[in-house]
């Protein structure tokens, strides 16, 4: 029997390959690739080089002024969709698309939400809210926090909300080193913006560098972010900018730890979960949905006090049975996220909406 196609939207500029790809594009290559009854196809926008172990078309919009991209990247997909002829529509991170396919096609269209939708076009508001889980076949949300966000002062109804969490290969991963045998590096991965703690991860390093001797820190940040502004980058501290994520991985797991003082709510914290995966110690804030992620696998600080995570990284630097024991209940937790849990709600949601 064939399986039912579905076409998984991803947002207008998202990266889908090797070389550059985002917390989103990652998930969706993973899950594409975990499919199970369902054929899926995975739909970018035109321009750039794509994943080639998965089964990709590209959209290209009409050349109209740059005003009106997001608008052309709909109708594009649009296109693309009728073209294509799925059984089953899926949108990433983009509430607005959804809801624009859900009245021009026959199909059922669901949303798979990365971040808080109340930040979100055509989802901020209670209202809107009510009008998206009225319209669309389920939402798939990769946290706890996100559902309470989505559904908070929405009455009971309409479309199902699944967690289906943000999941890692297990068997793929790179064997990460032993916590004696690791480099003397504190990395932080991620855009470095305020809302990520860069600022905060920049002055605790330039108060714990002087007191830990032989010991760097390294900043892997994004194409579009560099760190600068008030805080200074303190000697000790390099800064690498966007690395390919298998790069990524490989630092994970050669790192001594892994700081992540985030002040905004994470979504979910993918960088947490990869970190906890490789085996690297890690020392996060517990913002958003992050205690879902680490549990009791993390060293929980204060984004707001850099001299407390200064104090944190100096006393784990010193104690390598503590990162022996951070590393091990991280690869435990993040045994729990791997693909085939992620996979079976995704499908179930997917199933419901056809039924």
């Amino acid at each position: 029997m064939t399986p039912p196609l579905v076409a998984v939207v991803l947002p207008g500029g998202e990266g889908f390959a090797p070389a550059a790809v985002g917390a989103v594009g990652l998930v969706v290559h993973r899950l594409a690739g975990a499919a199970g009854g369902f054929r899926a196809v995975v739909v970018v926008q035109a321009g750039a080089a794509v994943f080639a172990d998965r089964e990709v078309i590209s959209v290209r919009a009409w050349p109209f002024p740059r005003v009106y991209a997001r608008a052309r990247y709909f109708r594009a997909v649009l296109r693309g969709l009728r073209g294509l002829r799925p059984a089953l529509v899926e949108v990433h991170n983009r509430p607005a698309l959804a809801l624009f396919l859900a009245r021009r096609l026959d199909v059922p269209v669901i949303l798979f939400l990365h971040n808080d939708p109340q930040g979100m076009r055509r989802a901020a508001t209670v209202a809107e809210r009510r009008v998206l889980l009225r319209r669309l076949a389920g939402v798939a949300v990769v946290s706890a926090f996100l559902r309470g966000r989505l559904l908070e002062g929405v009455a009971s109804g309409g479309a199902p909300v699944v967690v289906v969490p943000n999941a890692i290969d297990l068997v793929a991963l790179p064997p990460g080193l032993p916590a004696a045998a690791r480099e003397r590096v504190i990395l932080f991965v991620g855009r470095p913006i305020l809302e990520k703690g860069v600022d905060t991860f920049l002055r605790a390093m330039a108060l714990a560098l002087p007191d830990l001797p032989g010991w760097r820190a390294v900043l892997l940040g994004s194409r579009d972010h560099t760190p600068g502004g008030e805080v200074p980058v303190a000697d000790g501290v390099e800064v690498l900018g966007y690395r390919p994520h298998p790069e990524v991985l490989d630092w994970m797991g050669r790192a001594a730890m892994v700081v992540m003082p985030s002040r905004w709510a994470e979504p979910f914290g993918l960088a947490a979960l990869e970190a906890m995966a490789m085996g690297a110690a890690l020392v996060c804030s517990d913002r958003g949905g992050l205690p879902e992620v680490v549990g009791d696998a993390a060293l929980v600080i204060d984004p707001e006090d850099a001299a407390g995570v200064a104090g944190a990284v100096v006393a784990l630097a010193g104690d390598l049975a503590r990162r022996e024991e951070l590393a091990a209940r991280g690869r435990a937790r993040a045994a729990g996220f791997g693909l085939a849990p992620a996979a079976a709600a995704l499908d179930g949601l997917r199933r419901a909406a056809l039924i």
